[in-house]
C-alpha cells in the first residue's frame, strides 16, 4: 500500500493532566503516515484521487489546538479517527504525538505515543424469530449503518430457517451483512449488544426465541478467543443459516483458522 508521510508538524495545544498544561499550553509535534492507493492520482494528475496533505496538516493542527485532552494517548486516538472518518480514501493511518516539553522534572528530548488505526472488514450474522422478523433485521441494518464508525457495504437476502438448539420455537429469519468499521472487536460487540437491547432482546433461555440476534462471524482475518468474544464464531462452519447467506455475498472469504473458503465450508456441510 502506498504511503504519504507528514513529519514534524508543530502545534501549540492545551493537553495534559496538570492544570497549568491545560491553561498555559505547550508545543506538540505530530507525525502521520497515511496509507492509500496513489496510482490513480499519479497516472491522471487528479488531486481528487488522492489526499491534499496541506489540507490534512491544517486539519490536524486545528484539531490539536482546538481541543483539550488529559492524555496524549487520547489525542492520538482522536486524530486518527478524525482522519479516517473524514477521508474515506485512507485505508490506515499511523499517528505519533510527541510532547517535547513534558513536565517531568528531568532532561529529555521528547515523550511520544504512536498508534496505528485502520478500517476493518467485518461480517455479522443477523437473526430474528419473534414478531415482525424482517422489520427487526432491517432495523438492525439501519442502526448499524447510522453508527459513526460503521458502514454497511452489502446485505444478503434473508432466508427462513428452522431453530437451532432443541428449544421449541418459531422459525428464524436469517441473513449476513458485510460492513466496514473503525471500531475494535470489543467496541463492535458492545454496539451490537446495545442494538439488540434497543430491539427488546433478552437472554433468559439459551438458544431460545429472540427479537434480534447479532453475531460477529469474521473480523478481518483475525482469530480472537477471549472470555467475552470468539471470532470466527466457533460454530459458524456447522450452521447452514450462516453459511448460505454468507456464501451469497462473500463465497471467497477464507476462514482464518480452518483455512477454507465459505463456499468450501458450505459444500462440506451439505
Amino acid at each position: 500500500m502506498d504511503k504519504i508521510n507528514i513529519k514534524g508538524l508543530i502545534c501549540f495545544g492545551n493537553h495534559g493532566v496538570l492544570k497549568e498544561e491545560q491553561v498555559l499550553g505547550q508545543k506538540f509535534v505530530i507525525n502521520a503516515t497515511l496509507y492509500l492507493d496513489t496510482q490513480a492520482a499519479a497516472m491522471s494528475g487528479n488531486l481528487e484521487k488522492t489526499v491534499n496533505y496541506a489540507e490534512i496538516c491544517q486539519r490536524v493542527k486545528s484539531f490539536v489546538e482546538g481541543n483539550t485532552f488529559e492524555l496524549i494517548e487520547t489525542l492520538a486516538e482522536k486524530i486518527a479517527r478524525d482522519l479516517l472518518r473524514t477521508y474515506t480514501i485512507l485505508k490506515k493511518v499511523d499517528i505519533e504525538v510527541q510532547k517535547p516539553w513534558a513536565p517531568i522534572g528531568l532532561p529529555l528530548d521528547t515523550v511520544s505515543v504512536e498508534i496505528t488505526r485502520e478500517r476493518h472488514t467485518v461480517y455479522i450474522a443477523l437473526g430474528s424469530n419473534m414478531g415482525d422478523k424482517k422489520a427487526y433485521l432491517d432495523s438492525a441494518v439501519a442502526k448499524l449503518n447510522a453508527l459513526e464508525d460503521f458502514k454497511v457495504i452489502t446485505v444478503s437476502d434473508y432466508i427462513e430457517t428452522e431453530p437451532y438448539g432443541g428449544v421449541k420455537q418459531d422459525n428464524f429469519l436469517n441473513g449476513v451483512l458485510e460492513g466496514e468499521t473503525l471500531m475494535s472487536p470489543m467496541e463492535l460487540l458492545d454496539a451490537l449488544h446495545e442494538i439488540e437491547s434497543l430491539e427488546g432482546r433478552t437472554r433468559t433461555i439459551h438458544w431460545g426465541p429472540r427479537t434480534l440476534d447479532l453475531d460477529i462471524i469474521f473480523y478481518d482475518d483475525m482469530a480472537i478467543d477471549s472470555k467475552d468474544l470468539t471470532v470466527p464464531h466457533k460454530e459458524m462452519h456447522l450452521r447452514d443459516f450462516v453459511l448460505t447467506p454468507m456464501n451469497q455475498i462473500a463465497p471467497w472469504f477464507r476462514h482464518p483458522v480452518l483455512n477454507k473458503t465459505v463456499e468450501n465450508l458450505l459444500d462440506e456441510l451439505k
